[in-house]
């Protein structure tokens, strides 16, 4: 048997509201709604991972979420621009990211991060 994929559910009264924070900003399409559930995706390939955690790092809560992009400094002016609640961040971390934690329009906390490179 093998894994052919992970998604994160957030239990929500209201679906479309992941529009603006996730498909607006982040670019992800919607890949599936049906109007009680609406699914967001990419087609690129990307990694699979689950992690399990007692701290999000540097002393912060673990978040619901993290999502890698390509500019963390660019996320963070689009999210604080659209009004969603940063928590953390943006910082540079001794491991190696660059990252921010925002809340979601469902009180979700995400930890948006980027490698930096050498």
């Amino acid at each position: 048997m093998k894994v052919r994929r992970i998604v994160a559910n957030v239990e929500t009264t209201d679906p479309s509201r992941a529009k603006v924070f996730y498909q607006d900003i982040l670019g992800l399409e919607v890949l599936m709604d049906h109007g009680w559930i609406s699914t967001y995706g990419s087609d690129q390939p990307m990694a699979v991972q689950i992690s399990f955690a007692t701290e999000g790092g540097a002393g912060t809560a673990v978040p619901g979420l993290s999502i890698e992009v390509d500019d963390v400094d660019e996320a963070f002016v689009a999210m604080s621009g659209a009004g969603f609640t940063i928590v953390y961040g943006p910082t540079d971390e001794l491991w190696g990211v660059r990252r921010f934690y925002v809340r979601d329009p469902f009180g979700t906390l995400v930890n948006i991060v980027s490698h930096k490179t050498q």
